[in-house]
């Protein structure tokens, strides 16, 4: 890959800045050219770096998962970030601190039931400051949300009528949905917006237009072809393995690989490299861990804290230092283990980025 690849210590994240830029060029294609439709959720990227070459390109608000990486997005100078937690207690306190950190960018968050509704209005009337906020509904996922059932309306109306609060939207996240055919997943996808929609329309004469926020990278493609709604991808940024093989309409390419070194040749047929659960998302299974590159014959077998075990039936091609590269099944949790990644920039080692999302706490 590079001539200077040898100078890097492993194990390392390698982030290929060219294959970034281009997966964002693509991301806004998809989303018809149209870069305000996209709010890119950056708990796979977690750098400051990256939402800078998203904003260069035109994109200007995007989604967060936890206080910090909000905070680094401000940092950067997006105009708008979404919290996509609902908050409590010392949370809703940290997000009052950014609004008064950074006024040059808009702080939004979600709510999913009256308790939080109310507890988000009282800190911030006590402050004097409007609270912007989305409201989460479970169409299906059944992790967080509100169900779309009789008392959502009402539940709505009343957020939407709280003193210092202002109800923006709705999140639908659908990440259940992913089945391999596109056709199939779109029918799915829509079938769950449809009672959305029915909300939407017996509200709007009370409260009017609500903005909806929908999906995340499984979905992006189904929910682009609806023009009225805003687009959350992430992981599309960097890419991974495991999204890859699953959703062939999205044709973007691995951005961030896992670079790691032989240590050891323990007995025939087995090598050992220096990729221990630190080095590579383990929530998996082991055969979906990671994929190595130009090297089929590698069958990744157990992990501890600093090793990786390796079976190969080509073991005598493989010597001790020899540097191995591969694709992460799952990207996110990978990024979050590193506190910085190594760019790979016109085939050369150039530059080193903090990974300043992967701290819980930032400034604020």
């Amino acid at each position: 890959m590079t001539s200077n690849l040898a100078q890097i210590d492993s194990p390392s994240l390698l982030i290929l800045k060219e294959k970034i830029e281009g997966n964002i060029d693509k991301m806004i294609a998809i989303a018809g050219g149209d870069s305000s439709r996209l709010m890119p959720h950056i708990k796979t990227n977690k750098m400051e770096n990256v939402v800078r070459i998203m904003i260069s390109k035109g994109i200007r608000k995007f989604k967060a998962a936890t206080i910090a990486e909000a905070e680094l997005v401000a940092m950067a100078g997006a105009e708008k970030v979404l919290i996509s937690h609902q908050l409590l207690g010392p949370k809703i306190d940290r997000l009052l601190s950014l609004i008064v950190k950074y006024p040059n960018s808009k702080f939004a968050s979600l709510a999913d039931c009256n308790a939080v509704v109310d507890e988000i209005s009282e800190k911030f009337s006590s402050k004097n400051i409007i609270a912007e906020i989305y409201y989460d509904i479970n169409n299906g996922m059944d992790r967080s949300g509100h169900e779309i059932d009789e008392q959502l309306a009402n539940d709505l109306k009343y957020a939407a009528s709280k003193p210092s609060i202002k109800l923006s939207g709705l999140q639908v996240y659908d990440g259940h949905i992913r089945d391999d055919a596109f056709g199939e997943r779109k029918a799915k996808i829509e079938a769950g917006m449809k009672k959305v929609y029915e909300i939407l329309a017996e509200l709007k004469p009370e409260i009017g237009d609500l903005e909806v926020i929908a999906g995340g990278t499984p979905a992006f493609t189904s929910h682009a072809s609806e023009i009225s709604r805003t687009l959350s991808p992430g992981t599309c940024v960097l890419w991974d393995w495991g999204y890859g093989d699953k959703f062939a309409e999205q044709n973007f390419e691995f951005a961030a690989l896992v670079m790691s070194r032989i240590i050891s040749k323990p007995k025939r047929g087995i090598i050992t490299t220096d990729m221990g659960h630190k080095a590579i998302s383990s929530e998996n299974p082991i055969d979906k861990r990671i994929r190595f590159l130009n090297h089929d014959d590698l069958k990744l077998v157990s992990q501890s804290e600093e090793h990786g075990v390796i079976e190969t039936p080509n073991w005598d091609n493989y010597k001790v230092g020899d540097i191995l590269l591969g694709v992460p099944y799952h990207v996110c949790p990978t990024v979050n283990l590193y506190d910085e990644a190594q760019v790979i920039e016109n085939s050369q080692w150039t530059n080193t980025w903090k990974i300043e999302g992967r701290k819980r706490k930032i400034n604020v």
